[in-house]
């Protein structure tokens, strides 16, 4: 589900110190700048912690640095925008409420394209450019260098901040003897984009690919948030000398040499003798809404879902001499991958072979997070006659919250108005809701007050409700998703993504006929368990490409029809 923001940032450079005082921010784009004009967001952030950027350190809760975000619509070299009181800004709201201090202080213009839709439909959005809608890094935008100022809302004058510098092209990863990268473009989405749009195969292939060439294989769709290139595959030892990181997600002081032991470990059991041979892909699908597509078809990104499963999968499959049918493809993949396997399963019965969905993202819509979209008026309270209360939005496995729904919403809505902010909340608006008039989402709530649309929430239901449909279209798509469907969740997931499990389970429980399936819980587990009761989430999160492969090659021996070819990739 979550690419958390404070995970998405990387080490900054050090911070030059200068001095000010004012009530407002001047942010300008340099007379010699290089390409304009520009469309897009202007995000200010501001925070007393000079140990990194400030762009690092912009997340929900109370380690939250200050931003805000306007809109700039054809701002020319030379030409600037100012932020003062009346722009809504997080966690205060409005910069008269930031108490008077000392700020490192940084801007970044995400730039915004122009796409002219199918239908005829004009919208400005972020284009995907190689850093997975990460607009700290995204190449092109603008970025100011950090500096020092004393601020106070109370004195008069301006704060003058320059977009002095422009983050660079990412170089893809190049091919090597086991990972290569396949691009493909789409007709399905061109057309619905109204220009050029690829999809991108990071390919894991096995041993003796090359050296084997009759052999055909199955596919294990490995679905996640944007990759660089696969994940968790290296050829060599750990490095010696690596300097040690501390993960405050799993509170071990050298995660970064696990990761590195782990990934040596897979390539050792890959290229073992004994090992199974198959083809693993992780699917860069990154768009103008989000780091990932969610995999099915939707009225604001396009037909992905067809894109991926009628175009892009058969291609792959031709180039890298996968089997190319239903019965030789799996989908597995933790949080958003974890919806995405199930619900691509079921959106698409015939064509996989098998689910695997760890921690996945709301598949009960009357458990998103901690709302009922279709009783709740509100998403962000639970609203009482005489008091309301907020919804938390993260906690950890000991119930403790670090912050709200409406934390994490708040913040998107300065990162990007109109579902730009390239965060969670607004994805899952931008895939389930229907186009508003305007080409932009229509929203299944208001942004700034949390009030739901029951229309939009109709809307989702009959579209994107996993638990909904499967209980309304069961006799039909039984025949064909009995025994492929496994679910697993931690009983403690940080994001309350068990309990829409707890909901999906009392379903396929009574389901006649038997799903034939599995639904497993990790005691006191957080996000993402995914049904290894023998390791812990840091290890087993490294794991996905060997944890499920028993259970489905008993599914290929199973559904195999008859003549199938169960032996050329068992060499």
């Amino acid at each position: 589900m979550r690419k958390t923001l404070l995970a998405m940032a990387t080490a900054g450079l050090a911070l030059l110190a200068t001095s000010a005082a004012a009530e407002s921010f001047r942010v300008t784009i340099p007379a010699n700048a290089a390409k304009g004009p520009f469309d897009g967001r202007i995000i200010l952030i501001l925070t007393p912690d000079g140990s990194t950027e400030p762009r690092q350190q912009v997340q929900p809760g109370v380690k939250a640095a200050q931003v805000f975000g306007v809109n700039v619509d054809g701002l020319k070299a030379g030409q600037s925008a100012v932020i003062d009181t009346g722009v809504f800004g997080y966690p205060k709201e409005d910069l008269k409420q930031v108490p008077a201090g000392r700020y490192h202080v940084q801007a970044v213009l995400h730039r915004y394209d122009t796409f002219h839709l199918e239908n005829g439909k004009t919208v400005k959005l972020p284009a995907a450019r190689g850093a997975g809608q990460n607009w700290r890094l995204e190449p092109g935008n603008l970025v100011s260098t950090p500096k020092q100022v004393d601020f106070d809302p109370a004195k008069a004058g301006e704060i003058n901040v320059t977009l002095d510098k422009v983050n660079p092209p990412i170089t893809p990863v190049a091919d090597t003897k086991y990972i290569r990268h396949f691009k493909f473009k789409s007709e399905k989405l061109s057309r619905f984009w109204g220009r050029d749009m690829y999809i991108t195969g990071h390919v894991l292939v096995p041993k003796g690919f090359d050296e084997h060439p009759n052999a055909r294989y199955p596919l294990m769709i490995n679905h996640g948030h944007f990759p660089m290139t696969v994940g968790n595959f290296r050829t060599t030892p750990p490095d010696p000398n690596l300097k040690c990181e501390y993960s405050e997600r799993f509170s071990m002081p050298c995660y970064n040499k696990v990761e590195q032991e782990e990934a040596y470990k897979f390539y050792q059991k890959w290229i073992s003798d004994d090992f199974p041979r198959y083809l693993v892909i992780e699917i860069d699908h990154s768009n103008p809404y989000y780091d990932d597509s969610y995999a099915v078809n939707s009225a604001n990104l396009g037909p992905y879902g067809d894109a991926i499963t009628y175009e892009f999968i058969p291609a792959l499959e031709k180039k890298f001499r996968g089997l190319g049918q239903g019965w030789a493809r799996f989908l597995y993949g933790g949080s958003t991958g974890g919806w995405e396997a199930l619900g691509v399963q079921i959106k698409y019965p015939t064509e996989y072979n098998g689910a695997f969905a760890a921690c996945p993202d709301p598949i009960d819509f009357r458990k998103f997070e901690l709302t009922n979209i279709y009783t709740d008026k509100n998403l962000y309270y639970n609203i009482g006659t005489f008091n309301n209360v907020q919804r938390p939005g993260h906690r950890n496995y000991l119930g403790e919250v670090q912050y709200t729904t409406q934390d994490e919403n708040h913040l998107e809505l300065v990162l990007g108005d109109k579902n730009r902010s390239g965060g969670q909340w607004d994805i899952w608006d931008a895939v389930y809701s229907p186009m508003g008039p305007d080409g932009y989402v229509k929203p299944m709530w208001d942004k700034r007050t949390g009030t739901i649309d029951p229309s939009v929430a109709s809307y989702w239901r009959d579209n994107y409700d996993l638990r909904h449909i499967l209980e309304r279209d069961w006799q039909k798509l039984a025949p064909n998703l009995q025994g492929k469907i496994h679910i697993y969740v931690g009983d403690m997931d940080n994001y309350y993504l068990n309990d829409a499990v707890y909901l999906m389970e009392d379903f396929l429980k009574t389901a006649k006929p038997a799903y034939q399936g599995e639904v497993d819980y990790g005691d006191r587990a957080e996000h993402c368990w995914n049904g290894d009761h023998a390791n812990p989430n840091a290890i087993s999160r490294l794991r996905y490409n060997t944890m499920y492969l028993p259970k489905i090659l008993k599914l290929i021996e199973k559904n195999a029809p008859k003549g199938a070819d169960l032996t050329s990739w068992r060499y």
